[in-house]
């Protein structure tokens, strides 16, 4: 006889590689200005403060005007403000030759708080977060996503003697 309750099956692993992004067509982000859009935080015990001075790296996948994908390409956020809040743009004229983006994601790059440097990888910081569905800026003429809070903390995991 089976054990009771095996017969269910186990739940499969999300994808959060390639998000099936809302407005996407035949695989490319919408032309025009493309605005990316989040916060960083410092994690130090149950508190959360907003890291002014913090940057993020966005980076893309294009194809070019022949439709073969180019090598990886890298933006940097401007500066965090005082809420931790960042916001980068991607002009058409940043990319060459009638390129389009195909997908991109945005990685924390750095933290200016000597005491919270540490990346945890919450909401994929570190690995590579993926844009979240965007929503239209009519009067910026802006194609807007955002992506989770990132975050830093003030210790570094300690590893215990022996791994355990």
């Amino acid at each position: 006889p089976e054990p009771e309750g095996q017969d269910q099956s186990l739940p499969t692993k999300p994808d959060y590689e390639k998000p099936n992004l809302e407005g996407i067509l035949n695989g490319l982000l919408p032309s025009g200005l493309v605005g990316i859009q989040g916060f960083v935080l410092c994690k130090s015990g149950s508190n959360y403060i907003p890291l002014k001075g913090a940057m993020v790296r966005i980076t893309c996948l294009a194809v070019d005007k022949n439709g073969h994908e180019t090598a990886p390409f890298s933006i940097f956020s401007d500066e965090c403000d005082a809420k931790g809040y960042f916001l980068t743009k991607i002009s058409p004229s940043f990319l060459k030759d009638n390129w389009k983006i195909k997908e991109c994601k945005a990685f924390q790059y750095h933290s200016p708080l000597e005491t919270c440097k540490v990346p945890i990888d919450v909401n994929h910081g570190m690995s590579g977060a993926p844009l979240s569905s965007y929503r239209v800026l009519e009067d910026k003429n802006v194609n807007l996503y955002s992506v989770r809070p990132f975050f830093y903390t003030t210790d570094p995991q300690t590893s215990l003697p022996n791994g355990y």
